[in-house]
């Protein structure tokens, strides 16, 4: 079989930018077939999806992508460790993805891979020297920088390479591939023009969150410029329905409602609240109307912009730490289908002889209904499936019109 390229993206929205790097890791791979495993209704940096998780499939698909994979809500709104975590082992499990590319502020495998070498298995010096980073009450992320500076004695690229989401995500990808000893090669391709968080522009390349500001300031004359025609399309299609949503402000008062409404103790069971910070969000909870007061009441050095948002999103989608531990003890996820091309449905038929066990979702009910019969029913899929299917829910309440609940039962794959 030729060679099989696994990327991992949340195509919110598939831009030019997505455009070269598929085009280019298929090319430099030597990759004739394509996977992509995408985040769904919501993101890993604690807001919305554009578009629904069909459309972000449709525009993949129609760009070159031939099997569009579901990541799992509860790995694709968690920090970037279980994130990159979950999608592996998707990708390992599929037992024909040759390769994995991403992208990254520091496209230098070697080095990469050595910083996810020494995060992977702790060094007792390294260890140590977080130890004390840590008992300084620093947050992790900070800490874990501060010892791997003191341990490497490399104070100014490491700072640098951490600064950069888009390579801890890599180095994340890479602890995964370790962690699970998977046989798949990772690929990097360097960001070029605009990094993730860029607001701005050049020629013809722009980052996701750019574009996603371009239209809140109605700037749609400029998107042609920055995104596939097909994409586009798709997009425009999406404002015209009310079927966009553009950031977590959509649900502000959602949130706020069951912030409010939470007692304390299960304030304190939402991933990532730690240190007391529950009395903190219950306090902005009882004094604020929107999601940027409740951020700008909390967000400090300590708790990040993004940490605070995710929060948030927890607190929408009902999702606490028991459910990312679950998630965390799932060794084989299952594999939702969200679309295909004739390339991808051959995939398919590969996948299924070479892992028969494999939990293939491509019709909901089908799954749901089978392992409701099911006797011995494992407990942690259940959970993240349950996740799946509310969090659709949640997500077309955000619609100006047709917020009909339970797509994922109704909605049709994307075949094309």
């Amino acid at each position: 079989m030729a060679n099989v390229l696994g990327i991992i993206a949340e195509y919110n929205p598939f831009h030019n930018g997505h455009l070269y790097h598929l085009n280019k890791s298929k090319k430099d791979t030597d990759s004739e077939y394509s996977i992509a495993i995408i985040g769904g209704n919501f993101t890993q940096r604690g807001s919305t999806s554009l578009v629904d998780k069909w459309s972000k499939a449709q525009m993949a698909i129609a760009n070159g992508v031939d099997l569009v994979i579901e990541l799992p809500t509860v790995y694709a709104t968690s920090s970037a460790e279980n994130f990159a975590d979950g999608a592996i082992k998707i990708l390992d499990s599929l037992k024909v993805v040759d390769f994995v590319s991403f992208g990254a502020e520091t496209p230098n495998l070697q080095i990469l891979d050595h910083l996810a070498e020494i995060l992977y298995n702790e060094p007792k010096e390294y260890k140590a020297l977080l130890s004390i980073e840590l008992d300084k009450g620093l947050p992790f992320p900070k800490a874990r920088e501060n010892a791997l500076m003191m341990y490497l004695n490399d104070q100014k690229n490491i700072k640098t390479i951490l600064a950069s989401p888009n390579n801890i995500l890599a180095i994340e990808y890479l602890k995964a591939l370790k962690r699970h000893k998977s046989n798949i090669k990772p690929y990097a391709i360097g960001r070029f023009e605009s990094d993730y968080n860029s607001k701005k522009f050049t020629n013809n390349i722009a980052s996701s969150t750019a574009i996603r500001n371009i239209l809140k300031n109605n700037g749609f004359n400029i998107l042609p410029q920055l995104m596939p025609q097909s994409s586009l399309a798709i997009l425009i299609q999406n404002i015209k329905m009310g079927h966009a949503i553009p950031d977590i402000s959509t649900f502000e008062k959602e949130i706020i409602y069951n912030l409010r409404k939470m007692p304390i103790e299960e304030i304190r069971n939402l991933p990532d609240v730690s240190e007391g910070l529950e009395f903190a969000i219950k306090e902005a909870a009882s004094s604020c109307n929107t999601a940027i007061e409740f951020l700008n009441i909390i967000k400090s050095k300590r708790y990040t912009s993004t940490r605070i948002q995710r929060i948030m999103l927890y607190s929408l989608l009902g999702i606490t730490k028991k459910d990312i531990e679950a998630s965390k003890k799932v060794t084989t996820p299952y594999i939702r289908v969200l679309g295909f091309n004739e390339n991808g449905k051959y995939l398919l038929s590969e996948i299924s002889k070479a892992n028969p066990k494999l939990n293939i979702i491509t019709s909901v009910k089908k799954f749901v209904d089978a392992n409701n019969k099911a006797k011995n029913k494992n407990r942690n899929l259940d959970i993240l499936f349950s996740k799946d299917i509310f969090a659709t829910n949640v997500y077309t309440i955000g619609y100006d019109s047709d917020s009909w609940s339970n797509l994922d039962f109704t909605h049709k794959l994307i075949i094309m």
